[in-house]
């Protein structure tokens, strides 16, 4: 049977969790070769740290948990989550912009995210 982990984020995302989870979280992304580790941005040293040594890629969050932080925000979120070790990045799109018919600003703000340089292949 083929390993549908490779396939998964494992991710840990709530607010109070301890880095005794994080490195858990990690011991079992190495073990059964998850995709990612998608954590929140201030423990991306240390998944980066602890996922040295495989394949396993680290992933972050932008703009979460409600997606109403700015389109400037976002892009220094990501930058910093790049620049701290992060490999991929989950971001949340303004919810509002959408639901107000705002598309164009919904694009913008996918657009200048995914322009970051780590994130052009």
């Amino acid at each position: 049977m083929e390993n549908i982990a490779r396939y998964i984020d494992h991710t840990n995302l709530r607010a109070d969790a301890s880095k005794e989870e994080i490195v858990k979280l990690c011991a079992e992304a190495k073990q059964y070769g998850f995709a990612s580790v998608c954590v929140n941005p201030y423990y991306v040293p240390l998944v980066k740290e602890l996922l040295a040594d495989c394949d396993t890629a680290v992933c972050t969050v932008v703009g979460f948990p409600l997606g109403q932080d700015t389109l400037q925000d976002k892009v220094a979120q990501g930058q910093n989550a790049l620049a701290n070790g992060a490999d991929e990045l989950d971001m949340v799109i303004n919810i509002s912009a959408l639901h107000d018919g705002d598309d164009e600003y919904v694009a913008r703000e996918i657009a200048a995210v995914c322009a970051l340089p780590a994130l052009v292949k």
